[in-house]
């Protein structure tokens, strides 16, 4: 919690495809503003400065009484997705100069022959191998000499690198070798930037650590240069304000942290997405959640049980392995910005080309020619054409009605039945993404909630949930903002890892506790570092499998060690469906998460509805192929607790438009979220 003397402000920054999101809270009163504003896809930091100043003159805040800024980044991963990463060396184990190029030696699709991994993110002229060695247990086998040491560095001076990755055999479990060499480059090279294996990922399977740590000297430049123009103008504009960004993972971490672990960015937006959804579904007395957060380029999708989000520990981002936390979100191009376009069978299909912020949708007058799904969604009525942000963004729709008719006259339709189509394949993508991490790993989605959050997500969530079954639909009170509202209740947070195979047995229950023992140790320093950390806690689990099995499982430590196997088995029951005590068990990785909490907003609770507001409109607007002229339209910002809306109706607001369909009930509840339950 801020104190009163360094600033009562608290702001949240999401930068998007499309808009940046900003959402800001007095820690003192509760007092909550929301703002947005389009993104500077050139240069992301100019609409966060501009931006937070535009919030202030809006919303009447003293940029000076702002003691936090936390921000969502998608920097990293634009840098990664373009190819504009910076000029990373590698210097790795002598003999193993090729494993990057090897890989897991998979075919990047399985059914196509002829698609090419992307190329390794170090060509092999700039890859170089060290004389040096460790066993198996960690041991020094052969320590590098001083002239091979000084050789390596001559190596990376040559090659003009501005990082460089360094990723030695087995040095998860021993990087002494990786340290002597970060200390000889930093003597002789000291603007080089400098990954070790042994603290970015220090985990067991060589390829996935070796591409982890490359990713992420390849981004320590981009990153670096970004964030020292985003600090240097917030400390003019906010001189109080400390910056955290968030991870991932779903927790924050510091300026300095994300330097030197820029890959932990990867998903920082999502991530925070997710955390806001989870905030608001609590005030509803909802654990149990499929979120769906569609904005102008993509949507994504993750599972909630019991209020917790499920973490992964490896996926591809461009087609490089990352294996770090993070949360289990599907990404899929579909946006208000995807194009519509057809294949070479004839078929329409949609994404995920996107026209982005700039230029844009064809309504939005700069210059595309493609329909998109906003040109869709504005043709049959169901955004306005007074346009976005509550009429501050004009649409025209005279552009999308021309932007659509070659698609229209190619299939034989009219304009209005051709967006239809088009947002049903829209919705038919989103619920095969859905399905992926529902159906697919033993879920039923029916008995969910999904939660619609982005710009564009209330606009589509009651054809996603009938597609996929479910019947309940939560818009929050502030669904286009969601991501920045996260960022503001979200966690400091760090993860601790001890990579090692342990037979599970009782003999190793002395071991298990030393290491244990090793990395709280290492999560207190962490907390006694991090400023403003209240409410520390940590998290236990181990990674564990079946001796010979090939992918591991985590298990939260139990109260009792005795008890491992059972939670073991029982996991492993959930996931493959079969259980087999007989079988000998290990641990590989054991894990601690540190977290601190931060600030935990008051809730706040939405004055009761007297009797429902007269609507701002009537308008024309097309539900399901039907078409409803004078379907009203309200202010969401007029409606109270009680507030019972029966469809068909669109309700408006700054940040994002909902649409009610004919017969299915909205209701808002006490903390202003709109509760939609599906008639059929």
């Amino acid at each position: 919690m801020t104190s009163p003397e360094s600033g009562a402000w608290i702001v949240g920054v999401d930068v998007g495809g499309t808009f940046t999101d900003f959402a800001a809270i007095n820690d003192r009163t509760g007092d909550m503003h929301v703002f947005k504003r389009p993104s500077t896809p050139d240069d992301p930091s100019r609409a966060i400065l501009e931006g937070i100043g535009e919030m202030a003159n809006a919303c009447g805040i003293t940029l000076s009484e702002v003691s936090r800024l936390a921000h969502g980044t998608t920097v990293g991963t634009n840098a990664l997705l373009q190819g504009k990463g910076g000029r990373v060396a590698l210097v790795t184990t002598e003999g193993f100069r090729d494993l990057l190029e090897i890989g897991r030696q998979v075919r990047p699709h399985m059914y196509d022959f002829r698609r090419r991994w992307p190329a390794p993110p170090v060509p092999a002229a700039r890859r170089f191998e060290l004389a040096e060695r460790m066993d198996a247990a960690g041991m020094p086998v052969r320590t590098p000499t001083g002239a091979a040491l000084e050789a390596a560095v001559e190596a990376v001076r040559a090659s003009g690198a501005e990082a460089c990755a360094v990723c030695f055999l087995f040095a998860y479990l021993n990087g002494a070798h990786e340290r002597a060499l970060a200390e000889a480059l930093r003597a002789a090279l000291p603007a080089l930037h400098i990954s070790l294996s042994s603290e970015v990922q220090p985990e067991f399977r060589e390829f996935e650590r070796f591409s982890t740590t490359t990713v992420n000297a390849s981004l320590q430049s981009v990153m670096d240069h970004y964030l020292a123009r985003l600090e240097d103008g917030l400390s003019e504009a906010t001189p109080h304000a400390t910056l955290g960004i968030n991870q991932s993972s779903g927790g924050l971490m510091s300026v300095t942290r994300a330097r030197a672990f820029p890959v932990r960015t990867a998903l920082s937006g999502p991530a925070a997405g997710v955390i806001g959804a989870i905030h608001a579904a609590r005030s509803a007395g909802v654990a149990d959640l499929v979120t769906l957060d569609m904005g102008g380029t993509s949507a994504d999708i993750a599972f909630i049980r019991g209020s917790e989000a499920e973490i992964a520990y490896e996926r591809a981002v461009a087609g490089f392995p990352i294996r770090l936390p993070q949360i289990d979100i599907a990404t899929i191009g579909a946006g208000g910005g995807s194009i519509a376009w057809f294949d070479r069978d004839g078929l329409m299909k949609v994404g995920p080309q996107s026209a982005g912020a700039n230029p844009g949708p064809a309504c939005y007058g700069h210059g595309n020619t493609e329909p998109t799904v906003t040109d869709a969604n504005l043709l049959l009525g169901r955004l306005s054409p007074r346009g976005l942000l509550d009429g501050g963004m004009r649409l025209d729709a005279a552009k999308a009605r021309a932007a659509f008719e070659p698609a229209a006259a190619r299939l034989g339709l009219s304009v209005e039945r051709t967006a239809e189509g088009m947002l049903d394949i829209v919705a038919a993508n989103m619920v095969r993404a859905i399905r992926t991490v529902s159906v697919e790993r033993g879920h039923d989605p029916r008995d969910y909630v999904l939660a619609v959050f982005g710009g564009a997500g209330p606009l589509h969530a009651r054809d996603v949930a009938a597609g996929i079954g479910i019947r309940n639909i939560m818009v929050p009170p502030a669904p286009g903002i969601v991501c920045a509202e996260g960022l503001l209740v979200s966690d400091l947070r760090e993860t601790f890892t001890r990579s090692e195979r342990i037979a599970l047995c009782p003999e190793a229950w002395p071991r298990i506790a030393a290491i244990l023992e090793t990395l709280e140790d290492q999560a207190r320093h962490w907390f006694a570092s991090e400023a403003g950390a209240e409410d520390q806690r940590t998290e236990l689990s181990l990674d564990m499998r079946h001796v010979g099995q090939n992918f591991e499982l985590a298990v939260a430590l139990p109260d009792k060690l005795d008890d491992l196997r059972g939670r073991f088995l029982d996991a492993h029951e959930r996931a493959y469906g079969f259980r087999n005590p007989e079988d000998p068990v290990e641990i590989v990785n054991l894990r601690l998460t540190a977290k601190a909490r931060l600030y935990l907003p008051p809730r706040k609770t939405l004055a009761p509805a007297d009797e429902l507001p007269a609507p701002r409109e009537c308008r024309s607007v097309r539900f399901a192929g039907r078409t409803f002229p004078e379907t009203p339209v309200y202010d969401r910002t007029q409606l109270g607790a009680g507030s019972n809306i029966t469809g068909p109706a669109v309700i408006e607001q700054l940040d994002a438009t909902t649409v009610v369909y004919p017969g299915d009930l909205a209701a808002v509840d006490g903390c202003g979220n709109l509760n939609i339950g599906l008639a059929v």
